[in-house]
């Protein structure tokens, strides 16, 4: 990463950002094989724009690698949800889901961002600036020891920074990524952390350092996983259950997700917001897994507090 506390403003972390989604794209095109990203450049209306890329390759069925950069008006209403006065604001960030073809390879979503904002009755140069992100896995079908590889690597992200944010970023991930209308979580979570800015002795610059080591820690965990589980045989009944389970994911980021909902009322591009929507998903009425199935086994683990880092027992809770 090439920004120095020296030079930390806007300009150069919309530009760490940029940089940050080319590695990505470039790394997953190279694990996947045969697809590559179609991009489409962007300008919001209202200030700012992006890059959306989609990928549809041999192991990513859909995939998006988002960057963008908007600014402008925050409206009122937005601002009040935010516990914020209205005024001038700046978001940029990289956001990412990716679909596979088999369903024994994960969903993963990961986003990594920065705000700020000037609000009007503020003194002039006074500005409120916060960074957000995290990364968090859906298994169609949970494997203990991919869990705990999952979770052991991003152990090691956090605990370099520092030792409490492993603990606090995987509760608070658990908590997000939650569907309360079915009291499970949407996957075995991850970490997540929201209006991190500097306090209690950690700079703006080492809280950046942090989010920048979490979307660098993204593709080679997802790689890993694209190379081990994609060549698996699976049969029709698996296929049936990943759309049920992509049906999930649906339900979590049109009624629940907070990104979605700031950017579709900030006027942010529909088609790039919601990229993260699966190409296919599927919705049965009352569908019960039969007691002791793999789907059975995993509804059960869809739980909040489970220390993947420890062995686990099938089935949990």
């Amino acid at each position: 990463m090439g920004t120095s506390a020296q030079t930390l403003n806007k300009s150069q972390i919309t530009n760490e950002f940029k940089l940050l989604q080319d590695s990505i794209c470039h790394q997953l095109e190279v694990a996947d094989g045969l697809g590559k990203f179609r991009e489409d450049v962007w300008e919001r209306p209202l200030g700012g724009g992006g890059r959306s890329r989609v990928i549809e390759g041999q192991i990513i069925e859909k995939g998006g690698v988002n960057f963008s950069a908007v600014h402008g008006e925050m409206a009122d209403e937005i601002a009040n949800k935010l516990e914020m006065r209205g005024g001038e604001f700046y978001a940029t960030g990289v956001s990412i889901v990716l679909h596979p073809v088999n369903p024994l390879v994960p969903i993963i979503h990961m986003n990594v961002r920065y705000f700020e904002m000037q609000e009007h009755d503020a003194p002039k140069g006074q500005i409120i600036s916060w960074f957000g992100g995290g990364i968090d896995l859906t298994p169609h079908y949970i494997d203990d020891a991919d869990a705990q590889y999952f979770h052991a690597q991003l152990k090691k992200v956090c605990d370099f920074h520092h030792s409490d944010y492993y603990v606090q970023h995987k509760a608070w991930a658990d908590n997000y990524f939650y569907l309360p209308h079915r009291q499970e979580t949407r996957g075995i979570g991850g970490i997540f952390f929201d209006r991190l800015s500097a306090q209690n002795g950690v700079s703006t610059e080492q809280q950046f350092r942090y989010v920048m080591d979490v979307g660098y820690a993204f593709a080679p965990i997802y790689t890993y996983f694209m190379r081990k589980n994609h060549a698996l045989p699976y049969r029709e009944q698996e296929k049936k259950w990943q759309l049920l389970r992509r049906g999930r994911y649906v339900e979590f980021n049109l009624v629940w997700d907070r990104g979605t909902k700031f950017g579709l009322q900030t006027e942010g591009r529909t088609e790039s917001i919601l990229m993260s929507m699966p190409p296919q998903a599927n919705w049965i009425y009352d569908y019960q897994p039969t007691e002791g199935s793999k789907e059975a086994i995993t509804l059960s683990k869809l739980k909040k507090g489970i220390n993947w880092l420890e062995k686990q027992t099938n089935p949990v809770g």
